[in-house]
């Protein structure tokens, strides 16, 4: 039976907030943050501290939901026979991919340089860098990683930038672990696949500094195709000719152990693609309105994984009837999709900017009162640049904070 958009909007995302939306006096908040910022300096676990009391606008995951999603993912690549090494560059945080890898990954996707640095210090092995290390300045710090986490891979698509790679690996004296990257359509980054990929193949396994140790082909286009039919369609479309590169290269004598793809929107399609050996899924972790949308294989909502990511802001302005003014705005929300985040639990309610640090929640008709200092949580647009927003997150169950996780590769440096 299919999902309407009521049952949406009032089951599917209601995280937390079934109980009506409370006050919090200025003293209550301001004692909790004083509390949180004590605990937080001196080591200790979050103790008597409910979200309600959270300074806002905050980030909170629902623990209950996040660890749902990541057992389920692992699950799904055991049954399937097929790898797991998720994609950092959605959480960003140390102490999640930590939680990725205890429950079976290999390791984990970032998609930059800071990101493997980061979560290389925090003891986080298997890493693969999918985004092109172009440049002095991030070359210099993948051979530096590479000395101290010998496992670390990277990704080239271009005859030039091998050349560049093995000339600071010779230089450096260390072997830098390479995959081809293959474009599939998509025209971001990647080489043509066929024989542009085959000669780049060549030309890395010998080249001295580098070893040829896979192919990567990730299908962005793919993971938001709507409709269920449709996506995997696409992937399986789009996924031909690199595969056949795969073949190609394999057949050449060349070594490929390594084939890494996918994604959240595709997770349940691409192990039935024949080669690919590792999803690297990044958003079911958390998962967003963009990707809710897409549709499942048994309804218009994609429900495979559970919503955990929420951000909590406070009612700062209420003087219309048709309007309440939150305090969760461009600084707060990421804005790079063309519709807005869903407020958690309540129908009738639209949001819309209200510059850098206010939201509008157009009251249309909200099954829910609206009044100045009432909390509200917010499912938002697109996860991965969200959490990029935050120094911090604070994960829940049900009302109470138990932990608060820094999300340490933000940034860049």
């Amino acid at each position: 039976m299919k999902t309407t958009r009521r049952e949406y909007i009032k089951e599917g995302i209601g995280i937390g907030l079934s109980a009506p939306l409370m006050m919090v006096s200025a003293s209550s908040a301001a004692h909790a943050a004083v509390e949180i910022e004590k605990q937080l300096q001196s080591g200790q676990t979050l103790r008597g501290i409910q979200k309600q009391h959270l300074p806002t606008p905050s980030l909170l995951i629902d623990l209950d939901r996040l660890e749902a999603n990541i057992a389920k993912m692992a699950r799904h690549a055991r049954e399937s026979s097929i790898n797991l090494r998720p994609h950092a560059k959605t959480h960003k945080c140390s102490e999640i991919a930590k939680r990725q890898l205890k429950a079976g990954a290999l390791g984990v996707c970032t998609s930059t340089i800071r990101e493997a640095e980061v979560m290389a210090k925090a003891g986080i092995g298997g890493l693969l860098i999918t985004g092109e290390m172009v440049g002095t300045n991030k070359i210099e710090r993948l051979v530096r990683l590479t000395k101290k986490h010998p496992d670390t891979m990277s990704v080239c698509d271009n005859p030039a930038h091998a050349e560049q790679l093995n000339e600071a690996a010779v230089a450096a004296k260390v072997q830098l672990n390479v995959l081809v990257d293959i474009d599939p359509a998509g025209r971001r980054t990647g080489i043509q696949a066929g024989e542009p990929a085959l000669n780049l193949a060549k030309q890395i396994d010998q080249l001295p500094g580098l070893r040829l140790c896979g192919v990567h082909c990730y299908s962005g286009a793919s993971s938001h195709v709507m409709g269920f039919a449709d996506r995997k369609a696409h992937s399986e479309r789009v996924m031909g000719p690199p595969m056949e590169s795969v073949a190609a290269i394999k057949g050449a004598g060349l070594p490929i152990e390594i084939v890494s793809g996918g994604s959240t929107g595709t997770y349940n399609v691409d192990p039935g693609i024949k080669g690919m050996t590792e999803l690297q899924t990044g958003s079911y972790i958390f998962m967003d309105v963009d990707y809710r949308r897409i549709g499942g294989k048994d309804g218009e909502i994609y429900e495979d994984f559970q919503p955990s990511l929420t951000v909590l802001a406070t009612v700062v302005s209420k003087n219309h009837p048709d309007r309440a003014t939150i305090d969760a705005g461009i600084k707060a929300v990421a804005t790079d999709r063309a519709f807005g985040p869903q407020v958690v639990g309540v129908e009738g309610v639209e949001y819309s900017l209200g510059g850098d640090e206010h939201g509008i929640l157009t009251l249309k008709e909200s099954s829910r009162e609206f009044r100045l200092g009432d909390r509200v949580e917010l499912l938002v647009p697109h996860c991965d640049p969200n959490v990029n927003l935050y120094d911090r997150v604070y994960c829940v169950r049900g009302d109470e904070v138990v932990e608060a996780w820094r999300i340490d590769a933000r940034g860049h440096l």
